[in-house]
């Protein structure tokens, strides 16, 4: 049985958990309400549950890192692109719930380059850029400040132990869209690279999920997501995203035992 629109997007709202940081507020036309960060993206942000346990979204660990005020909302889901997310109502859900003073902070592109799928698939300079857009648009509408993520990268290594870049154009048209658009970039696909390529490609297996029965490269297990989720903070530091009083811990050492799987939602 398929579901219209308002049913996904219902769905949506209601069934995606918030991981909250800290309490605070923001004033939107007289009200007070908690300041959020949605993330709109993929599997390697998403929230993870225990039937997928050690595998971690970066966004499960991305509070650690936030304080004043700052509430982490995660509408992130496997397997979606930029387009799937806008089809099936995802982006809507968001944006009716997003407030003034709120952030949109958008990372796609693992699933957008699956050419052979045509509910997923995106060219990199334009229709990437062109829903990109939509999500930029939209949270600007509602007041609320869009922040564009390079994808992550996966753990690719050539023969000489170089870390590999996987996501062809995306990383780039998505930069180019920030520098058009005037959109805070926070560029962690280079940085991920980077940290992968000071790990080696032993290291790396430490980060991502591998297990006894699984050698999995794209998706991270609670070490892996949350030097990812400190990427991400202290990017939004820099691009002055947000404010020194916004974050914490990113020099600290975080625990993997901090990360915690709660049980599938049902029916």
């Amino acid at each position: 049985m398929s579901l219209s629109r308002r049913q996904v997007a219902a769905a949506a709202v209601s069934s995606i958990p918030l991981a909250f940081a800290t309490t605070g507020t923001a004033q939107a036309g007289g009200r007070h309400h908690p300041r959020t960060l949605y993330i709109a993206g993929d599997s390697t942000a998403a929230q993870k549950y225990s039937d997928a346990a050690p595998e971690t979204g970066w966004g499960m660990a991305l509070p650690f890192f936030l304080r004043n005020g700052l509430r982490v909302a995660n509408h992130a889901v496997n397997g979606r692109s930029s387009r799937s997310f806008v089809d099936e109502g995802r982006l809507d859900a968001v944006l009716g719930a997003i407030r003034p003073g709120d952030f949109l902070l958008i990372q796609f592109a693992h699933n957008d380059e699956k050419d052979e799928d045509p509910a997923h698939y995106t060219e990199p300079w334009t229709t990437y850029q062109d829903y990109l857009r939509r999500y930029v648009a939209g949270a600007r509408a509602r007041g609320a400040r869009p922040v564009l993520a390079t994808p992550v990268e996966r753990r690719r290594f050539d023969a000489e132990g170089n870390a590999v870049p996987s996501h062809g154009e995306y990383p780039a048209a998505m930069r180019a869209l920030a520098r058009q658009e005037g959109v805070a970039l926070l560029d962690v696909q280079v940085l991920s690279l980077a940290l992968w390529q000071r790990l080696g490609a032993e290291g790396t297996k430490a980060y991502f999920n591998w297990t006894a029965t699984e050698q999995d490269n794209t998706h991270f297990n609670p070490p892996g997501a949350i030097a990812v989720a400190r990427l991400v903070a202290r990017e939004l530091l820099r691009g002055r995203v947000l404010a020194h009083r916004d974050v914490r811990r990113l020099e600290e050492e975080i625990p993997g035992s901090w990360i915690s799987w709660p049980a599938p939602a049902t029916a």
